[in-house]
């Protein structure tokens, strides 16, 4: 089954996401759960996302994909239409919305909490949201006992020399979404909060330090840079497995809207549910 919720972390910063869980005969058993982070221009309800919910659902898992509150995407769920906030969205509040949602499952704040086990959390990202499950595990060294990054970032600024330099003389540098068109606008306050926290977001070093469980699922087809990193961040990690999946690009060869599930895609999630199987 699936259920929605929207929660208002704060003034102007609301979550909305969706809970993945199996509707089985055993009502009262607690599952596992998986928070589920979504990358850089991603959101909840691309291509692979509510694919990932409902496998992770059928496994035995209470999965939770979602939208960090500053993604850009508001209530009609498929578009941009909250681009200030896409701009404004720095680690820390991403940060502040992960902290946000385990303080919802530890304290029944979510829907099917009955359902949940909150001794049992894992978290898994994709691309940039890779990143902020390690900044998290990190952060937060007791909460999570797994974490999984799928073709995950190894260094916090992704957003190129040219669009930093034009947030600095201008106050606002600019992205294209190539699936939309649509310039997104990145101010010079995510360079700040990159800069002003640049030990704490030093993933490699995050990594270092970390003692819980680390997969690194790495598509061989992704973006060199992202190639290069998935091999550094498992040279730097105190704990780390390391699986290639053969033929993989950055989204595992999904697309959105969805059309069919890739082997890629099914490879890189049968590893990730073992995983999460062995150690939640």
């Amino acid at each position: 089954m699936k259920q929605s919720f929207s929660l208002v972390r704060e003034e102007g910063l609301t979550i909305r996401g969706d809970i993945f869980i199996k509707d089985d005969t055993q009502e009262y058993s607690r599952k596992p759960v998986v928070i589920v982070c979504h990358g850089f221009k991603g959101f909840k309800d691309w291509g692979m996302f509510p694919r990932i919910g409902e496998y992770l659902a059928e496994q035995g898992f209470a999965a939770i994909t979602f939208n960090f509150s500053g993604n850009g995407v508001g209530e009609d769920l498929e578009n941009f239409t909250e681009l200030e906030r896409f701009g404004r969205n720095t680690y820390q509040q991403e940060l502040g919305d992960l902290d946000f949602l385990v303080q919802q499952i530890k304290h029944s704040g979510l829907p099917l909490a009955n359902r949940m086990d909150p001794y049992r959390i894992g978290m898994m990202g994709h691309s940039k949201g890779g990143g902020d499950t390690l900044l998290y595990a990190s952060s937060y060294p007791d909460v999570l006992r797994a974490v999984v990054t799928w073709n995950g970032i190894a260094h916090v600024d992704i957003f190129g020399s040219d669009v930093r330099k034009q947030a600095e003389e201008e106050g606002t540098g600019y992205v294209v979404n190539g699936r939309t068109g649509q310039k997104m606008p990145i101010e010079k306050i995510v360079f700040d909060d990159i800069d002003a926290n640049a030990r704490q977001y030093d993933l490699l070093n995050c990594v270092a330090q970390m003692d819980v469980p680390l997969l690194i699922v790495q598509g061989r087809e992704d973006f060199a840079r992202l190639v290069k990193g998935a091999a550094s961040l498992k040279e730097h990690a105190k704990q780390a497995i390391l699986y290639w999946v053969d033929g993989a690009g950055h989204t595992f060869n999904m697309v959105h809207p969805h059309k069919e599930d890739t082997s890629e895609f099914l490879e890189a999630l049968e590893i990730t549910a073992k995983f999460f199987q062995e150690h939640l």
